[in-house]
């Protein structure tokens, strides 16, 4: 996964106590509706805690992160005193106390690490059977850094997503301030087609329940509105996939 400490204060500042406006917005509204008021719940690569500040006191929670200065602002912004979080790789195998939470979670995390597998087999090992696995994901198909684009085709006027690769794993370096160059620290953000996150989870012993495609709910204005909110509407940000233990 990287050293985060090196970049957790820009990504404090990114995401900050709410989340970002998709966290807050799309993506936990949507989660929690999938979540159904599960009575316990394992969050891998939690971040700064932002699922636990949309839950309750009923539900057990704990989050993981890599990042010790990350967990450090998670339990700076926590909300529930009985919720806990704990500082650990989930690409090493870990064996926690507990063993059968009703659900995991995995957001906008899964093309952060080097070995999905291994932080698959960890929420594999530590659900209940049946259990729900909700992996949230920038979508696979449209949303590769560098190799995905906006284009416009004025003939049609229409604003198109542009794919340069998709089948090819790629693992992918993001300056986190661009206008510093080579002083800019880093992260990597791993694609994987589709097909090689069904294998990582059947490896894994899950099977895929749900795919959901959630697209922006943000709105243009202006002279190029029309064709910028029909774009939003057919081409989707994020993917989630709900797999059962």
């Amino acid at each position: 996964m990287g050293n985060w400490d090196n970049v957790s204060n820009w990504y404090d500042n990114l995401v900050s106590e709410k989340g970002h406006y998709y966290h807050e917005n799309v993506i936990i509204p949507k989660v929690l509706k999938i979540l159904e008021k599960k009575a316990s719940v394992l969050d891998l690569a939690c971040g700064q805690g932002i699922l636990e500040r949309y839950l309750t006191g009923e539900t057990e929670y704990l989050g993981i992160d890599i990042s010790s200065s990350l967990i450090q602002k998670a339990n700076q912004y926590k909300k529930i005193k009985n919720h806990k979080f704990l500082e650990k790789d989930i690409c090493q195998k870990f064996d926690l106390q507990k063993k059968e939470y009703e659900a995991a979670t995995l957001m906008l995390a899964i093309q952060d690490l080097d070995d999905p597998v291994i932080a698959l087999k960890n929420a594999y090992n530590h659900l209940k059977k049946d259990g729900v696995f909700i992996i949230v994901l920038n979508h696979p198909a449209f949303r590769i850094p560098r190799q995905t684009s906006w284009q416009i085709d004025e003939k049609q006027k229409m604003l198109y997503r542009r794919v340069n690769v998709y089948m090819s794993e790629l693992k992918i370096p993001i300056s986190i301030s661009p206008s510093k160059k080579e002083r800019s620290k880093e992260v990597f953000s791993h694609h994987f087609p589709l097909s090689v996150l069904s294998n990582y989870l059947s490896e894994s012993g899950f099977l895929i329940r749900n795919i959901y495609e959630w697209v922006s709910d943000k709105k243009s204005t202006g002279g190029k509105s029309r064709m910028e909110n029909k774009a939003r509407e057919e081409i989707p940000m994020f993917l989630t996939i709900v797999a059962i233990k």
